[in-house]
Formats: C-alpha cells, structure tokens, sequence
C-alpha cells in the first residue's frame, strides 16, 4: 500500500519497514553503489553540473555585479537527493540520463563514491550534461537557471525499461526537472506497485500540474514559493500553511511536508496538522536545503519511521547543509545528522 497510515507513531510492521540490513551510517559508503535488488529508495530525476558564484547581492536586470569565489560542483536535483538519501543510511538507485562528456562521467562517478547505483542513467550520444549557473548571495540566498541538456532526454520509455527497480522499491523520490511526461509516468508505474512517491514539485511548471497527479503521491515537499505556485496561497505564518496543505490533501496527496525555511515546517494530512521548529544555524548556502530534506525523511521513510519522525530528521540535515556551500557536498552524513538531532535535544527514534 502507498498511504501513510503511519504518521503519528510507530507500529509492530509499519508499510516502510526494511527487512534487509542497511549499511554502516557513520561514514561515506563504498565506490560502487548497492545492487538493484538492493536498492529501498529509487529516485528518478536531474543529474546537472553546478557552476556558482558568489555575490555581494543579486543583481538587477541589466546590472553586472562583482562576485567572489567560483566553484564547479555536482548538483542536479535527482542527484543531489540520491546523494542526501545515501550519506542518511539508505540504499539508494538512480534513474536518469546525463551527456557522454566529461561532465557527465565526472558526475556518475560522484554518485557512485557516493553509494548510489547508477547502472539505470542513461548516457545521451547527442545533447550535453546538464547544467545549472547559481549565484548565491551573501545572506545565503541563491537564484538558479538551469540548462536541462541530457535531462530533457529521460523519457517516458526509459522509466518503463527501470519498471522492475521501480517496482522493489520502498519510496521513489522525483522532482521536475526532466519532462514532465517522463514524471507523470514514473509516478504511475510506483502507484501501480504500491510504492510511495515523494514529490519534490519544483520547478513548479508555469501550467501547473497535471491534476490526476495528486492521488498518486504519498508526500509532496514544497517550500514557499512552490506552495504558493501550486495553491495561489501566499503563506506568512502556520494558518496559512495549514490552510495550503488542506487544498493539497484535497487533491488527493497523503500527506503535504512544506518547508518553511527558517520557520521549519508544516506537516498537514487528514489525520494531522502541526508544525516543526526551525533550527537556529548560521546560514551560508540554501541552494540544496530542499533536496537534503527530501532525501534525508526518504532515507528514514525507508526503513519504516513514522512521517513525523522522518520530517523532523530532514529537518536536521536540511539545518546543517545550509551552513555549508555547494548541493552534494552540503549533504550531512547520518551520524552529523543524529548530533544535531541530539544537540537540540531531538531524539531520532532510528537510532
């Protein structure tokens, strides 16, 4: 079954319980990703090429500002994810496509030291890897454009090539910014088999998303701006939060886990409405605030932590990868995850 029936407490055999032993948590995982049969999380999405700058303040139409330091670095919203969901403890495939160029490779590789088995990402004779140009100001801010490349060659054939990975799996995470078909689909194929989809709905499209999408996602994680892309909802505070995750819920997804930055976040589905604190951190780099959050509740999602528990251990690793620069590499392992946890006096029930 995909719904959350587990969101408040734990039960003897919740539906996301692992039976298979999960990795050492405590330090990177080994060059080569787990097996696909292996594999409790799938995450199907973006593979890109961060190139970041840093700046005194974003600037406007038609203004050149001076920045600071430069760095190319992985990213990607599907990779960054996979790399979030690994560095937490799961065990973690990837469906994508990416160039046949030095970039791509270069990112494969990072997914694989990583932990992340990439045996299902495509590798595109004719289109570039993709690629994402990131300012980043000096409040920790950052304003993105993306060239897609090889991503806007992941197609809806190619999910249906990974239907057996898919179909094993405990949770698939996806975002959009591969084509929205090849989205649509995935999901379809994972509510098929019973296998819970996390939507991270960004970009959100300027059509908006395609209804009949909602009965299909067990958890959708917008933050601010998504939520009120998605709603027409601006939210200020926990009532308008409350008031978005019902319009949400009323579309059919099980449970919406809206980010609310420095406010932390709301969880709101048919049985619960409550709000999670913010950790109070020194802010440097929200670039992958979303996608750590995302993979880091799949990761205890998978095996078998209430939503609440799993939200409130995002929370965490959300809280430390902001106060460090970069997408993947701002991605905490388990054990920093479970200091913070216990630092603010949070106790993570995997542990």
């Amino acid at each position: 079954m995909r719904r959350l029936d587990h969101l408040n407490a734990p039960t003897s055999n919740p539906p996301w319980r692992s039976t298979r032993q999960l990795p050492p948590v405590d330090a990177p995982h080994a060059r080569q990703g787990p097996s696909q049969d292996m594999a409790d999380i799938v995450v199907v999405g973006s593979i890109n090429t961060d190139m970041v700058v840093t700046v005194p303040q974003m600037p406007r139409a038609g203004e050149t500002v001076l920045g600071g330091e430069f760095q190319q670095v992985a990213g990607g919203k599907g990779a960054n994810q996979a790399v979030a969901a690994a560095r937490a403890g799961g065990r973690v495939a990837m469906i994508g496509c990416t160039g046949d160029d030095a970039m791509g490779a270069h990112a494969l590789d990072g997914l694989a030291l990583a932990g992340v088995e990439v045996s299902q990402v495509q590798r595109h004779q004719e289109y570039p890897s993709g690629v994402a140009l990131i300012l980043v100001d000096e409040a920790g801010e950052n304003c993105i454009a993306v060239a897609p490349g090889a991503n806007a060659r992941l197609l809806p054939a190619d999910i249906r090539a990974a239907e057996s990975l898919l179909g094993t799996a405990k949770v698939m995470l996806i975002q959009l910014e591969i084509p929205l078909e090849t989205a649509y689909e995935s999901c379809a194929i994972a509510h098929r088999h019973g296998v819970p989809v996390i939507l991270d709905p960004a970009p959100v499209p300027p059509s908006g998303i395609d209804k009949t999408l909602w009965s299909h996602i067990a958890a959708v994680t917008p933050n601010v701006s998504e939520i009120e892309a998605l709603t027409g909802i601006a939210v200020h505070n926990h009532d308008d939060a409350r008031e978005a995750g019902h319009v949400l819920v009323e579309w059919g997804v099980d449970a919406a886990v809206m980010t609310l930055g420095r406010q932390g976040l709301y969880l709101h589905s048919r049985e619960t409405s409550l709000p999670v604190g913010g950790l109070a951190v020194t802010v440097r780099d929200t670039t992958a605030a979303g996608d750590v959050f995302a993979g880091a509740m799949a990761a205890r999602l998978s095996e078998g932590a209430p939503l609440i528990d799993a939200a409130r251990f995002a929370n965490a690793a959300a809280a430390i990868a902001v106060t460090r620069p970069g997408a993947q590499p701002s991605a905490p392992y388990r054990h920093e995850i479970n200091a913070m946890l216990e630092s603010r006096h949070v106790a993570d029930p995997g542990t």
